[in-house]
């Protein structure tokens, strides 16, 4: 079995990989920490580069869990590279930060997590950073 944790460097991003790999060491499952740029962006400040990933997945060793970093690239439909992951891996379980956002910046940007949210087969845990 296999956790997926939606990772991006930010505190949120942190928080969530946190999680997942609390997770996978309790539930003996391995992790797949997607990192997922946007296909086509000129630069993605989001996309993290090699020594990042290896900190990463030192992160994980040290904490025993099996894990693997994938960056599949994504058009503008990050829910359907999650579900597309879910039945690839066969995964129990996505982990994802949340952020605060105003309910304007929701109604007019929309939300991946929101989507993933409500759109995931599988279950979802979401994590929130202390200062939020």
């Amino acid at each position: 079995m296999t956790i997926l944790v939606g990772y991006l460097p930010t505190p949120e991003g942190e928080a969530a990989v946190d999680a997942g790999l609390r997770e996978g060491a309790l539930r003996g499952e391995r992790v797949i920490i997607v990192n997922s740029p946007r296909r086509g962006a000129p630069v993605d400040e989001h996309k993290i580069d090699d020594a990042a990933g290896s900190a990463l997945l030192r992160r994980a060793r040290e904490a025993g869990v099996d894990a693997e970093l994938r960056q599949p690239l994504h058009d503008d439909d990050l829910p359907e590279t999650f579900e597309r992951l879910v039945a690839e891996t066969g995964a129990t379980l996505i982990v994802i930060g949340l952020r605060h956002r105003s309910l304007v910046g929701k109604f007019i940007m929309g939300s991946e997590a929101q989507r993933i949210l409500m759109e995931s087969t599988v279950p979802v845990l979401t994590v929130k950073t202390a200062a939020q």
